[in-house]
């Protein structure tokens, strides 16, 4: 029994070295990186190697997601408003979770702006999602000198009803909360507004948006129609020379 057990040992020595020496590098460094040894047991890493392998791949997905959730608008400066959040809940089978609902509110200050809405379950996570929203749903609104409206407008969402003015220099942005971070985020100083019908921030921003698409400015009125913008502000009683330097003014 002895020179069995002894012929054995002979004989499975050279085939474990045989396959590891068969081995093509990336399987060897397959098993380094693992933590196993030539016979397939562990190596001096252990469990714990393993462990600090997995974590290190954690970190680096991490790396990668901070990676996507930077500006994807160009590296320009972007106003953001939070204009409300709040506490919400999912009723599921063993209770109740609860997360958080945000609205932002984004600009640059110069015409362009949007919202979005964003839901997680931590109050930070919940505003890059509304953030990220907000910037992908950006639209462009035409200013008079950069910083009013070129006429008034009626949104309608719901329940809400808003009326926006334009207003002369040096009035300043009367409008209520949700309103005013739109406002200052778009770029206008002046504006004059009103809501009616429901105090909702969600139905006020929407509507005051569909207010804000209504927008339109001398020149693409004038392209619409096939005229020049001198025609149209002519048309008002003013010199042929005066609404030449009106519409000088009014081109963006």
């Amino acid at each position: 029994m002895a020179d069995e057990n002894q012929t054995n040992e002979v004989n499975t020595a050279p085939a474990e070295t045989a396959a590891v020496a068969d081995a093509t590098p990336a399987q060897a460094e397959e098993q380094q990186t693992q933590g196993r040894g030539p016979r397939g047991g562990r190596g001096r890493g252990g469990p714990g190697g393993g462990r600090d392998n997995r974590g290190g791949g954690r970190g680096r997905r991490d790396d990668r997601r901070g990676g996507r959730g930077g500006d994807d608008d160009g590296g320009e400066e972007l106003i953001e408003k939070l204009v409300h959040i709040n506490r919400v809940s999912k009723t599921v089978k063993g209770g109740k979770r609860f997360g958080f609902a945000a609205l932002v509110v984004v600009g640059d200050g110069k015409g362009r702006a949007g919202f979005g809405h964003g839901k997680a379950r931590e109050v930070p996570e919940a505003i890059s999602k509304a953030t990220a929203a907000a910037k992908k749903a950006m639209i462009r609104v035409p200013l008079r000198d950069g910083r009013t409206l070129h006429h008034d407008g009626l949104g309608h969402f719901g329940a809400g009803r808003v009326t926006i003015r334009t207003a002369p220099a040096g009035t300043g942005i009367i409008a209520g909360g949700p309103m005013r971070a739109i406002f200052e985020s778009l770029g206008v100083h002046d504006v004059v507004t009103k809501s009616v019908g429901t105090s909702n921030p969600y139905n006020m921003i929407r509507a005051t948006f569909e207010a804000l698409k209504d927008q339109s400015s001398p020149r693409a009125v004038s392209q619409r129609r096939g005229k020049k913008v001198a025609d149209l502000l002519g048309r008002s009683g003013v010199s042929a020379a005066e609404a030449e330097v009106q519409a000088e003014a009014l081109a963006e």
